[in-house]
């Protein structure tokens, strides 16, 4: 049931009037099962300071394409975000919990960092966790081709400009995953490595390597209280920042980054006071987090930045401190966070508030 692929499985023991030898009765088993829906609809809604309001929808029909042939149809419609793509998918290809997919999808973004008009296709192969079997090691790898449309600012020329960006990328990702559970985590630890060799084609050909590599742990104090904790670095290596797309370079703030700071707040700035990104970021976030029923209470602390150079360091960190709540249910917590700068800049809010689904890492 918990696959989607039946609405009802239930099992009756049926009499047969024959004995075992110690007198006991045997009996035969009917197992009854009723098809799931091929089709569903789903969808999620957040909303966080510099991102906005955020809606996404989805279509899906697991079996379009016998067999274990799906396609996925999604929608995003936000006050900053706009998009439509398509997504035909293959389960259990060629072995068990393997997944084939080809996707399509366009995108348009209107932040402080940057406005983007994306065109994108992709390939993947992923070896996948199920809602019944998390498995320790998990991995994807695959191509994508983007053609995207972006204003970024010009420091020699002192100006913001339009630039087109062709973008041939070979991502990949290998997840070690301890952890007891995929949307709500008390014990265990994730590492979590990505890497992406990409070529960008804007006048002239530009490789570079995009690397990332994430953890996290949770430590359960009780049977209340579990600690959670997460650190992060990213480098990109091999070209100059202002010869990457902006939406190709690193950011810090936002509620899945640094909470206290807006979306993309974080890391250098051009002379108008926008985000213009970085090669190189560094993440921390400590979260203690209280349950109590259906109910929680999560105090945390993040610190971080994005970095000019391709080389994180220690020595500019940006400190946010808050409190959430979480409303726990069958699909996972609701969040609620209300944070704060510790350290901030000229210019950045007192207070940031995000909303989604899911705990923050």
């Amino acid at each position: 049931v918990a696959t989607s692929l039946f609405q009802s499985v239930s099992v009756v023991p049926q009499r047969t009037g024959r004995t075992n030898p110690d007198g006991t009765e045997q009996v035969d088993l009917l197992v009854r099962q009723e098809k799931g829906p091929a089709r569903t609809l789903g969808g999620n809604v957040g909303f966080s300071t510099g991102q906005g309001f955020r809606a996404e929808g989805t279509w899906q029909h697991r079996n379009l394409f016998p067999y274990e042939g799906g396609l996925l149809a999604s929608v995003i419609a936000g006050t900053q975000e706009q998009g439509l793509a398509g997504t035909f998918r293959r389960a259990n290809a060629g072995r068990r919990d393997r997944t084939f997919s080809l996707t399509a999808g366009a995108n348009h973004s209107n932040y402080d960092a940057y406005e983007a008009f994306t065109t994108s296709v992709g390939i993947r192969w992923s070896y996948d966790s199920t809602p019944i079997w998390q498995k320790p090691i998990t991995y994807y790898y695959g191509g994508e081709l983007v053609g995207t449309n972006e204003s970024v600012y010009d420091f020699a020329r002192g100006e913001n400009v339009r630039r087109t960006y062709g973008i041939v990328a070979l991502p990949g990702q290998l997840l070690f995953d301890r952890s007891d559970s995929l949307l709500n985590p008390t014990k265990g630890f994730r590492l979590r490595l990505n890497a992406s060799p990409e070529t960008s084609v804007q006048g002239s050909v530009k490789p570079y390597v995009r690397a990332m590599v994430e953890g996290t742990f949770y430590y359960p104090v009780s049977s209340s209280i579990v600690i959670a904790g997460r650190a992060k670095a990213g480098t990109i290596q091999g070209v100059a920042r202002d010869d990457l797309a902006p939406s190709r370079r690193y950011y810090g703030g936002g509620g899945g980054s640094v909470r206290g700071y807006g979306y993309q707040r974080l890391g250098p700035f051009d002379p108008n006071g926008d985000p213009v990104g970085g090669r190189s970021l560094n993440e921390f976030a400590l979260e203690a987090r209280y349950r109590f029923g259906d109910f929680g209470i999560v105090p945390f602390i993040d610190a971080g930045n994005s970095y000019e150079s391709s080389t994180p360091n220690l020595s500019s960190l940006r400190y946010g401190a808050g409190i959430g709540g979480r409303f726990y249910t069958s699909f996972g917590p609701m969040r609620i966070d209300v944070a704060t700068p510790l350290n901030p800049r000229e210019g950045d809010g007192k207070v940031a508030l995000y909303i989604s689904i899911g705990q923050a890492f």
